[in-house]
């Protein structure tokens, strides 16, 4: 795309970003970004501007689109505080690998260094939490800033960029000229794929009486759901997935064992210490997976596939990597492998699959008596979406209970913050899944103590009438913390009570419809109501005051010593 008119350098990063295929920003505008702002103006149509209440808002946003749509999310801010609101979203991106572009606005090229206005120095804070920061001093550099920041940020293992244009440069002339890249020269994101190692992955699993795949989000960011499926149809490797895998594989397929972790399934758990060659794929051995890792898998020869480097032998040792993209390894080893069956060795994870059935998922799920439980919300929810809804969640409790819970059917459907950890994530991000993915129904589980973190992006959902079905489950705690206060902390309740405000007559104020349930009587009757439309919707339900998420591995205990009750 060429234009010999010299135009300003504003107009010049928008142009840049529309070449980009970006149609969604998630923003709050300033002075130091002003200008670009002002050239927005004109690509009304072009280009989806959506005024969230607060930059870490506009970074989450941005996270929840990028993770269904497979997109790289944008967002756009001023300097100084706008852009040090964003570091959380950053940071969050990064540690989960989600693709996007913050561009934050700076004071002028000739007062850097002065301590002016609204002036921090955002390269250097956000560069140990970017795949890349730069910053733009003059017009002429933001074609080829934008192209190579896009570039960074979707390829190889995804992660934020973020751009840091001074005023100058967006009020300088420039003659526009657009080039997309291709090639960074030292910047290898996808690694040629060695058959040899290939070959002796395929040689531990040909050998193998009890293989196990443990599946993470790096089969998700490669698009190779399908290849994944193929892979396991072949060898018929029973698999589990980590919380950010949730939705790699539909949860009634027939080898998924479950969800691994701290509170994750007691079979694929106990599994990961029985199995004799252990096949990692795209995931990185997060010690909320691994427990201790002096006694995680000791037993099995390790398998790990991945794109980065970085993480092949990081926290576990392995016999047999295979660098590369799911979508290339998968279907590489695929050819290599012997069709199999291991039918005694998966009948084998349903005794632990029915132990869990008796002393926690039916209580949870279906309680008789009692007050509502989480599980029993989630599950509700799920299936009265038919299982086809993107989950997105807030952090704690309600995190790991919808992780449990819920139940997927497609791809791309679990939006959560899984390395950070971050409260707050769930309504910003699950305003950008259902911009992301228009089309379908986007439920948000949220804590009563994460919610009021971003609760102002009330405002941005009544404004854009973004049709997100917003569910707190109420307990008047900040539930996970309580449960760590009561196993472990003599059930000394520090600072973890909530009184928390009317929040139905706060979605009120914003125009927002909803309900609050308090009886079990009543919650089929809210969930219909909730979605019978494409309208936002806030579901409250006051849930046991102080339920537990079991199973649960004690924080350095092994991953196989789970604890199924108090």
């Amino acid at each position: 795309m060429e234009n010999n008119n010299k135009i300003k350098g504003s107009e010049a990063f928008i142009r840049s970003l529309i070449c980009e295929g970006v149609d969604t920003i998630f923003g709050y505008p300033g002075g130091a970004i002003m200008p670009v702002f002002d050239a927005l103006y004109d690509f009304h149509g072009q280009i989806n501007h959506i005024l969230t209440r607060h930059e870490q808002g506009a970074t989450h946003a941005a996270q929840g689109y990028a993770r269904v749509s497979g997109k790289v999310g944008v967002s756009l801010v001023t300097s100084g505080p706008g852009a040090t609101n964003t570091i959380t979203g950053i940071g969050d991106a990064m540690i989960d690998s989600t693709p996007l572009v913050v561009i934050t606005g700076q004071v002028a090229a000739p007062l850097l260094g002065t301590d002016a206005f609204q002036e921090i120095d955002v390269v250097g804070i956000t560069a140990p939490i970017t795949k890349w920061a730069y910053q733009i001093r003059r017009a002429e550099d933001i074609a080829w800033a934008v192209a190579r920041a896009f570039y960074i940020a979707r390829t190889g293992r995804p992660g934020p960029v973020v751009l840091d244009i001074a005023k100058n440069a967006q009020f300088q002339d420039v003659e526009f000229h657009y080039e997309p890249c291709t090639f960074i020269r030292s910047y290898i994101p996808y690694p040629d794929v060695s058959l040899d190692q290939v070959a002796e992955a395929a040689r531990l699993i040909d050998t193998a009486k009890k293989p196990f795949a443990l599946v993470g989000q790096g089969v998700t960011l490669a698009g190779a759901e399908a290849e994944l499926k193929t892979f396991l149809e072949k060898t018929g490797i029973p698999a589990a997935w980590t919380l950010l895998g949730g939705s790699a594989m539909a949860t009634d397929f027939h080898l998924n064992m479950g969800f691994l972790g701290m509170h994750g399934n007691v079979a694929p758990n106990i599994k990961t210490n029985e199995c004799d060659v252990l096949i990692a794929i795209g995931m990185r051995f997060d010690d909320r997976v691994t427990g201790d890792l002096n006694r995680y898998a000791k037993q099995a020869k390790i398998i790990h596939l991945d794109i980065d480097p970085a993480e092949i032998g990081k926290n576990i040792k392995v016999d047999a990597p295979v660098l590369g993209s799911a979508k290339d390894t998968l279907p590489a080893l695929t050819a290599m492998v012997n069709a199999a069956s291991h039918d005694q060795w998966v009948a084998s994870f349903e005794v632990h699959r029915q132990l869990e059935f008796d002393k926690v998922v039916e209580r949870e799920v279906h309680p008789t008596e009692g007050e509502i439980t989480m599980g029993e919300v989630v599950r509700k929810i799920s299936e009265a979406t038919d299982n086809k809804a993107v989950l997105v969640t807030d952090v704690g409790q309600n995190q790991m209970m919808a992780a449990r819970y819920f139940n997927f059917t497609q791809g791309r459907s679990m939006v959560t913050s899984g390395g950070l950890g971050t409260m707050g994530f769930g309504i910003p991000a699950a305003m950008g899944a259902k911009v992301g993915a228009p089309d379908r129904v986007v439920c948000s589980f949220n804590g009563d103590g994460g919610f009021q973190m971003t609760i102002q992006e009330l405002g941005t959902i009544m404004q854009e009438q973004i049709g997100v079905k917003l569910i707190i489950l109420n307990n008047h705690f900040l539930g996970m913390v309580r449960q760590w206060q009561e196993m472990f902390f003599d059930e000394r309740y520090s600072f973890t009570e909530m009184q928390n405000p009317d929040f139905i007559a706060i979605a009120k104020a914003y125009r927002i419809d909803g309900t609050e349930v308090h009886k079990r009587e009543e919650l089929d009757a809210a969930i219909a109501d909730m979605l019978k439309d494409d309208k936002p919707y806030l579901l409250v339900v006051n849930v046991e005051t102080k339920g537990m998420v079991f199973p649960m591995v004690p924080a350095g205990a092994c991953v196989s010593d789970m604890v199924l009750e108090s």
